[in-house]
């Protein structure tokens, strides 16, 4: 039995020696006489200062710029603030300055085709002759160009084509509705589409071609689409649009062509990179911009200091192209690493498809969520006797609070020397607030530390910071990555109640966390689904944690609801195996291992057996939209069915709320 809080895992010495944030201790005490003794002492210099850390980080990485910068940090405000003003930062051409002459930068694989393997070179040469066919097409800098392409190498090679002309990405995943789509692409009026025929996914085959036909018809100011064959081959691609050009990928991208002399748009440092989107549970999805300079930082800090990437290493996290993960996976070539792109269902044809790719491309950083590690868990499936694994140094868990079992699954089944890393962000600064450094220890259920140059507090609901005590995740100084503003939000009134108003001047993640004394991190879900019995909150990752260690529950999902009259009702709903009956046995199975393992709050007032538990497409339970529709919000208000994972799953909570007797509004 594990505990929360164990002791897993230590450093060795030769590793702690060898990692990235060693190498930036050692430049930090000989170019600058900054003397920090370990991760914390950097972090804490690194928040004392941001514009120095920050500053450091350029000339660490040698960022160029063809015209200097006036400041590092002009009005250092949140919102408001301005980095590096005057700089021109490029993502697309910072990237490709680290290929590495004949190496593979892209591995890929997916249910259509065997895993292949895409050079620096050749992933160079495709970003510049579709950069090239593009302007040739009349895109230019600001106009907005967008994907509906599963992960392959052609979706990589459009976002950073696009990048390199200084026009603007957004991309939705072709497993997306069209309502979906539309919520997000009609909000930022794109020039170009980039579709597909079709995708196989779980050995079906889905095709899209109607979909693409119904998206590019709704969308006004397309000029022109762009086709990529990929479930046929030989699809002929859609056919044409009275005023739009349409052109099939092959034609565009030419097996040989290239373009020598090319030239990347010179961008200024807060020229928009790209628009990602909030989940969008409830109303039109927040279109989040993002800028060239500060992502590029951003993910130098990212993939080099907390994923510990290196030239010859290799990268991979599932995920798919319409989450900012993706855009991660992508941008973490910037530590001259490979990256491991995979188009497909986790577990088909086999459960343990991943790690026989991971074997495969010698992946060395391996990602996926909790849910899939707790997949393989009851699967009993057991990589490393079937895999040569030996290439993994680290493994991310992300997308939800990871559970000490998860983690004690990866050692036993893994490697027992891992460096097991969960970290915590979001798309709204396309990385994560807290997270890991190779140079500390690994903790069961907890996240090692602050991530550099991220002011992360605790902050109570007077605002004071606290130790050991579960509050809101609060960042108190500005981050480059933060975003520039939301699409079309007139005087920023979206983007300021979204982050700014409960703490003014302070950004307000909406999660709860806590810090304990040694720096380490707990997340416990959103602030506003956090469950709050007789005062005092419970995060719901608790409660998960111990119902689905129980023989029989597959999933589960709870809420609190506050009545009139100072009451309230706290259900469980569990999802059963198959055979497996709610029965009275049950239900005191369950009560009972949450009051001994937790508290008699834990204890739900009443367990329910659902047929599905909602999730979004990005794969978290959705115990808000629950929470309102069982309080009586309409449908429509409470959730959008296109965000999620599987839609049908709301006819369960909808007719719950309107039949059940077990308690009153």
């Amino acid at each position: 039995m594990v505990n929360e809080g164990d002791l897993l895992w230590t450093p060795s010495e030769a590793f702690v020696d060898s990692s990235n944030v060693t190498a930036f201790i050692d430049w930090l005490r000989r170019e600058r006489g900054v003397d920090c003794a370990d991760y914390p002492a950097l972090w804490a210099w690194s928040v004392k200062d941001v514009a120095a850390f920050w500053e450091a980080l350029w000339d660490y990485f040698g960022i160029s710029s063809p015209t200097p910068y006036r400041a590092v940090l002009e009005n250092p405000v949140m919102p408001g603030a301005r980095w590096f003003p005057g700089a021109q930062v490029n993502f697309a051409e910072q990237l490709l300055r680290q290929a590495r002459p004949g190496e593979v930068a892209l591995h890929h694989l997916s249910e259509l085709n065997p895993l292949q393997h895409m050079t620096w070179d050749e992933l160079a040469r495709q970003v510049r002759c579709l950069a090239t066919w593009l302007r040739e097409s009349g895109v230019e800098q600001g106009d907005r160009v967008v994907s509906y392409l599963p992960n392959t190498p052609q979706a990589a090679v459009a976002m950073l084509a696009t990048a390199a002309v200084g026009a603007i990405w957004s991309s939705c995943s072709p497993d997306f509705g069209v309502k979906s789509v539309l919520d997000r692409f009609v909000q930022i009026r794109p020039k170009v589409l980039f579709t597909i025929d079709g995708y196989r996914y779980g050995g079906k085959d889905f095709d899209r071609r109607p979909e693409s036909r119904e998206i590019a018809a709704s969308l006004p100011t397309l000029e022109t689409i762009v086709c990529l064959p990929y479930l046929n081959p030989d699809d002929p691609g859609l056919e044409a649009t009275p005023g739009v050009r349409v052109a099939r990928w092959p034609d565009v991208v030419p097996d040989g062509v290239d373009v020598p002399g090319f030239e990347f748009a010179p961008t200024p440092f807060e020229h928009p990179l790209w628009i990602v989107y909030s989940s969008g549970t409830t109303g039109l999805p927040k279109p989040i911009v993002h800028g060239h300079g500060g992502i590029t930082l951003e993910m130098l800090k990212l993939s080099h200091f907390h994923f510990n990437l290196k030239p010859g290493g290799v990268m991979f996290f599932y995920s798919t192209t319409g989450w900012v993960m993706w855009n991660i996976v992508v941008g973490s070539l910037l530590s001259g690493a490979a990256a491991v792109l995979y188009d497909g269902n986790p577990a088909h044809p086999d459960p343990d498809v991943l790690w026989r790719m991971a074997a495969d491309t010698g992946t060395t950083f391996f990602g996926a969520s909790p849910t899939y590690v707790g997949m393989m868990a009851k699967g009993g499936i057991h990589p490393s006797e079937t895999y040569d694994l030996s290439c993994i140094e680290g493994i991310l868990l992300g997308g939800s609070p990871v559970t000490p079992e998860s983690m004690v699954w990866c050692y036993e089944n893994i490697n027992p020397d891992l460096w097991l890393t969960s970290q915590s962000g979001g798309t709204d600064v396309a990385t994560g607030f807290v997270g890991a450094s190779p140079t500390l220890p690994v903790y069961a259920g907890e996240i090692q530390a602050r991530m550099l140059g991220v002011d992360v507090k605790a902050l109570d609901e007077a605002g004071a910071p606290v130790v050991g005590e579960v509050a809101e995740l609060v960042v108190c100084q500005p981050m480059p990555s933060m975003p520039l503003c939301f699409w079309n939000d007139e005087g920023d009134t979206r983007f300021r109640e979204s982050y700014f108003e409960v703490y003014p001047g302070l950004w307000r993640h909406g999660d709860y966390l806590k810090i304990n004394a040694r720096g380490g991190c707990y997340i416990y879900g959103r602030s506003d689904s956090t469950l709050n019995r007789f005062g005092v909150r419970i995060g719901t990752a608790d409660i998960y944690r111990c119902v689905e260690a129980i023989a029989g529950v597959a999933d589960s999902l709870i809420v609190c609801l506050d009545l009139s009259g100072g009451r309230f009702f706290m259900p469980l709903f569990v999802k059963l195996d198959p055979g497996v009956v709610l029965d009275a046995a049950m239900e005191k199975r369950i009560c009972d291992r949450l009051r001994s393992e937790y508290s008699p709050r834990h204890v739900p007032d009443r367990i329910y057996a659902m047929d599905r538990i909602p999730y979004t497409l990005t794969g978290k339970k959705m115990e808000v939209p629950v929470r309102k529709l069982l309080m009586g919000v309409p449908v429509a208000k409470a959730a959008n069915p296109d965000s999620m994972a599987n839609p049908d799953a709301l006819d369960d909570y909808i007719a719950f709320a309107r039949d059940c007797p077990d308690y009153t509004l």
